[in-house]
């Protein structure tokens, strides 16, 4: 019988690859212009669930830093190292 898994909750210094594409704008080496994240790789720094001690459900909860740069995603966009 085939175990279930369970889902890999992301921690703050996870390891992390940007799996899908994702488009950003603000990416400070491609400033105003359109630049795909898919295969970038960096740390995880937040998770945000709870503000003030209550629970919250964001629409893009783990924040990854790539040296100074910093962006929002999904747990679905990312994959563990």
């Amino acid at each position: 019988m085939a175990a279930q898994s369970d889902p890999v909750v992301m921690q703050p210094g996870d390891q992390v690859r940007v799996c899908s594409s994702v488009v950003v704008y603000n990416h400070p080496q491609h400033r105003g212009e359109a630049f795909d994240m898919e295969g970038q790789q960096g740390e995880v720094l937040n998770v945000l669930n709870d503000w003030k001690g209550r629970p919250i459900s964001p629409t893009l909860p783990v924040v990854v830093v790539f040296g100074k740069f910093r962006a929002h995603f999904r747990e679905d966009e990312l994959a563990a190292l």
